[in-house]
């Protein structure tokens, strides 16, 4: 583990000419910069070319010229990174530039995660899909019917239209299990214990296959039970049996072939072994199964049997992946959305309900209405159990993550000898409704998540851009990687760090020459000021259609995002470059 770029800089090799070029005329030229090129490989001092879009050069390019040069003296010239787990299928329909995931180094996107995809879909379907995407991930479904054109039918009829919309980063694509499921089946689709007889398994295989053949890199599901719909069920798919998992997986190998992704969030809790199975068939068929995990308490919190699940899935040619949090996280309870009072708080509804945080705020400084807040608040009793959980931000510079475990709202309660809801009250009055408190809901039990962020097959990424985007974000994920779990904690060297977001998960998705920085590649990279690498605290603002709200998470540290050779984010400002593509051919095999 490197501390800080001096240590770092001893174990660099000495400025290296690559195959002794004459001089060269490149579009840009990164200069001075320590190259960290994504395959796990020590640093090495040396110069970046890149020309119409691709590296041309990596080495000594003093004697060339560019048209544009970027210093990277004392920075980190790293790939761009590629998040495996993002929701931004609607978002990129009003926001190309694909926020705050741009903000966070990412280079490439994958999209459709979690089952919910808004393709394959007939004109009949467009609300119902947008209603899901309400209930599961909290945007709006007039922002969605508003914000998309809905011009296709297929999925690779969608990718058309991505591609059209002209992002801002690189986008890969899911389809995803509710989509195709209520495609075929209908209401009942959402039925617990409802299965597709023969031809509605028939219908949904067909349009599997027909996806990966229109350029998705795979299919994806969830499981998991608390994704709902608006009345209530699971999402379609969540109650699949292994004979419908099964036959789509062999469809996935039959549209994409072997290697092609099966991505899953699932049902660990009430059925474990069905889970397990439905992995050990999807990479006995050939499909890389990818699925979100973590740790718990109790003991090493899995990690050992992960290793061994892990390890015996990838053997023989057979791959699994898992993905987790870089911190823990579930909901930002504060002024702006989500407060733990509101079901059984009059006093708290009312607060709530006022037009703005501001307005919120004020009301809360007459004495009498603090009073009766907090009054009401100890009287719900939500805090009791939850403070153990909640983990004020604070309003430093840079958001406190807590990863010594001393801030957590119990902890300071029983410092000050107060209630936590009194403390509750008084920091939001105090922050002026700024600070939020993080939920520990997933990845709170620090030693086990990285250990197990630890394991080979393991890559600690998972941004979900686009989802939960009123409760919470995670799009800061690899900046949190890099500068608190790598530089602070010690958790990766940088190194492997960089590799783990890049390289690996590129080979995931089967990227081509994307992924590493090697001459001739694709030139989605990163210029980043590592020792000054932070992640920003969370916002709440107003910005998709019909003024809907989300939070938003920025960064400081990285000088120049670049997809396909273009700067498209300059220390977090977007330059309004929209080189991104939509990738619909990966290796395979």
């Amino acid at each position: 583990m490197f501390a800080n770029l001096d240590q770092l800089a001893t174990q660099i090799r000495p400025r290296t000419t690559w195959g002794g070029h004459s001089r060269v005329e490149h579009d840009l030229i990164i200069s001075g910069g320590t190259v960290v090129d994504g395959s796990g490989a020590p640093g090495i001092r040396a110069d970046v070319g890149v020309k119409d879009g691709r590296i041309s050069r990596i080495g000594d390019l003093s004697n060339d010229t560019a048209a544009e040069n970027i210093d990277a003296t004392d920075r980190i010239v790293s790939p761009g990174f590629v998040d495996l787990h993002t929701h931004l299928d609607a978002q990129i329909g009003w926001d190309p530039h694909m926020t705050s995931t741009s903000f966070h180094g990412v280079t490439t996107a994958l999209i459709g995660n979690c089952g919910v995809s808004f393709a394959p879909c007939g004109p009949k379907n467009h609300r119902y899909l947008a209603e899901l995407m309400e209930s599961v991930e909290d945007i709006a479904a007039d922002a969605i019917m508003d914000g998309l054109p809905w011009d296709w039918t297929t999925y690779g009829d969608y990718l058309d239209t991505v591609e059209r919309l002209n992002p801002s980063l690189n986008v890969v694509g899911l389809v995803g299990h509710s989509s195709l499921r209520y495609e075929a089946m209908g209401d009942r689709s959402m039925d617990e214990g409802a299965q597709p007889d023969d031809r509605e398994l028939k219908h949904i295989t067909k349009m599997v296959k027909e996806s990966m053949e229109g350029g998705a890199v795979g299919f994806s599901t969830s499981r998991f039970l608390q994704h709902k719909v608006p009345d209530g069920r699971c999402t379609p798919g969540t109650w699949a049996d292994l004979r419908e998992t099964k036959a789509i997986q062999e469809a996935v190998i039959e549209g994409g072939g072997v290697g092609s992704l099966f991505q899953s969030a699932n049902d660990m809790a009430t059925r474990y072994e069905t889970e397990l199975q439905m992995f050990r068939d999807g990479m006995d068929l050939g499909c890389q199964v990818l699925f979100s995990g973590g740790t718990g308490r109790e003991g090493d919190g899995g990690v050992g049997r992960w290793r061994e699940f892990l390890e015996a899935g990838n053997q023989d040619g057979k791959r699994i992946t898992s993905i987790c949090h870089t911190r823990p996280s579930g909901a930002f309870f504060g002024l702006a959305q989500l407060s733990p009072f509101t079901q059984k708080s009059r006093a708290w509804r009312k607060l709530m309900g006022l037009p703005t945080i501001g307005d919120r705020v004020a009301a809360m400084r007459d004495e009498q209405t603090r009073k009766t807040l907090i009054e009401e608040g100890i009287e719900a009793g939500d805090l009791k159990n939850l403070a153990g959980m909640l983990h004020p931000f604070g309003i430093g510079e840079s958001p406190d993550l807590d990863f010594d475990q001393k801030a957590s709202l119990r902890q300071l309660a029983e410092a000050e000898g107060k209630d936590p809801v009194e403390v509750y009250v008084d920091r939001l009055i105090a922050s002026e409704g700024r600070e939020f408190f993080n939920m520990w809901m997933f990845g709170g039990a620090l030693e086990n998540q990285w250990n197990y962020m630890r394991l080979p097959h393991v890559v600690p990424m998972l941004g979900d851009a686009g989802a939960h985007v009123g409760f919470f974000t995670d799009t800061d994920s690899p900046t949190v990687l890099l500068s608190e779990l790598t530089r602070k904690q010690g958790v990766y060297s940088l190194e492997e760090a960089i590799h783990r977001i890049s390289g690996k998960s590129a080979e995931v998705l089967g990227l081509k020459e994307r992924g590493l920085l090697k001459e001739g590649w694709h030139a989605d990279i990163n210029v980043i000021d590592y020792e000054n690498l932070s992640t920003h605290h969370a916002e709440y603002v107003n910005d998709f259609p019909h003024g809907g709200g989300r939070f938003i998470v920025k960064s400081t540290g990285y000088d120049a995002t670049i997809v396909a050779g273009e700067v498209v984010v300059r220390n977090c400002v977007h330059t309004n470059s929209r080189p991104g593509e939509v990738i619909r051919e990966f290796h395979r095999g």
